[in-house]
């Protein structure tokens, strides 16, 4: 590599690179001067709240002017904590559905529950904001698929946030360069020591709280945590892996359990010469989120909001003689952590996401975590765990090809 193509490339590290429409629509307004989107969330859980709070930091973009969940006390909790917002409340999706003031909905429920209120939204006339995983099976997100064709003028975004945040876009745009070289391994993981439960204020309610737990609602850790990290695999390739191989089980909290507490998956990518390891625990916390590309030419190592890349030995000297950005200062190293990809920690995931979900509808464009890139990883997450269960290989086959 001469001074000059490392300037070129060297550039996607500190900043350098162009960013997408996407992503640059994430940082301005659409610029059609419509006011705010209004509103409908559909779940007040955690997840449901926490989106609540970035909309409500967000008030030229949205307006919340309803809010639903079948149990009362997350609804009492919703009202409480944003007792400033007159909210319309309501224990029925349909219902909300029939309030013809509402432009689009945000769909925090468990898992099992995506699918039919997407569906009934998108036929309802409104745009949809639906957290990941897409779907909890395959037939959901066909169906999905096809829904939406048939409704070109509105909007499904899925919550893979990865797809927005100017960190996880920079090196996206490292690997597709060939900046990191030929890169044959992925290693990945999210863990906690933690039992992963909530409390229940009525033993009643336990599998409605805990849904996580239980196989009728969840897809457990590949769907909630490690989901994330598959899709930008599959964004960042422009791929889907060929073969599917897990294990699993309940090895710590013997609680009644159905989902597994410790998982690891393998998934093969042919076409891209790969092999990607993801894996979770609940019972041991020191590597926490972790999250490695590794090429021929380095490696690059990711946080939630902060990322470091490492030559490799053959790179070491260019690096430490050339600048990608003035061409001239040796790039340094920050605390022994490697080279900083981003020269500061980007924000929560959630606010570039919403800010494209907001140009996608005002504008009519198709969001970078749509239902194409939804239904492939709902997919992955789907396989995964058959195999995780079962025993089994699980390859790809044609019908899952939704592009």
């Amino acid at each position: 590599m001469n001074r000059r193509d490392f300037v070129k490339t060297g550039g996607i590290i500190l900043g350098g690179s162009v960013l997408p429409h996407q992503l640059v629509s994430a940082y301005q307004s659409s610029g059609l001067n419509k006011g705010p989107i209004k509103i409908g969330i559909i779940g007040c859980g955690d997840r449901g709240k926490g989106i609540m709070h970035v909309m409500k930091s967000m008030p030229e973009q949205f307006e919340m002017v309803a809010i639903c969940d079948n149990m009362d006390f997350r609804l009492k909790q919703a009202k409480k904590r944003f007792s400033d917002i007159k909210f319309k409340a309501f224990k029925d999706y349909e219902k909300l559905l029939e309030q013809k003031e509402i432009d689009a909905v945000i769909i925090a429920t468990p898992l099992n529950m995506h699918y039919a209120p997407a569906k009934a939204a998108l036929e309802a006339g409104k745009n949809v904001y639906l957290e990941k995983t897409m779907t909890y099976n395959i037939p959901e997100a066909q169906d999905l698929v096809k829904i939406v064709a048939n409704n070109p003028k509105l909007t499904l975004q899925v919550g893979h946030q990865y797809r927005y945040t100017p960190l996880y876009y920079k090196v996206k745009d490292m690997i597709q360069s060939g900046y990191l070289g030929k890169i044959t391994q992925i290693d990945s993981r999210w863990d906690r020591n933690w039992n992963w439960k909530r409390p229940v204020p009525d033993p009643s309610l336990e599998r409605a709280i805990n849904w996580r737990m239980y196989k009728e609602y969840s897809g457990g850790l590949p769907a909630e945590l490690l989901s994330h990290q598959i899709d930008f695999i599959n964004w960042a390739f422009e791929t889907h892996p060929d073969t599917i191989m897990g294990t699993g089980g309940i090895d710590n909290y013997h609680d009644g359990r159905e989902t597994f507490d410790n998982v690891q998956l393998i998934l093969r990518y042919d076409k891209a010469g790969m092999i990607g390891n993801f894996g979770a625990t609940c019972s041991n916390a020191r590597e926490g989120y972790s999250f490695s590309i590794k090429g021929t030419k380095g490696t690059v190592d990711l946080l939630m909001n902060e990322g470091y890349f490492y030559p490799e030995k053959e790179r070491m000297e260019e690096l430490q003689i050339v600048d990608g950005v003035s061409g001239a200062t040796k790039l340094t190293w920050k605390d022994g952590k490697g080279i900083p990809i981003l020269d500061k920690k980007t924000k929560d995931g959630t606010i570039y996401a919403l800010k494209d979900f907001y140009n996608s509808v005002m504008n009519k464009e198709k969001p970078a975590s749509n239902v194409i890139s939804g239904a492939t990883t709902a997919t992955c997450i789907h396989l995964a765990n058959h195999s995780t269960f079962n025993n089994t290989i699980e390859s790809w086959k044609p019908e899952y090809n939704y592009g």
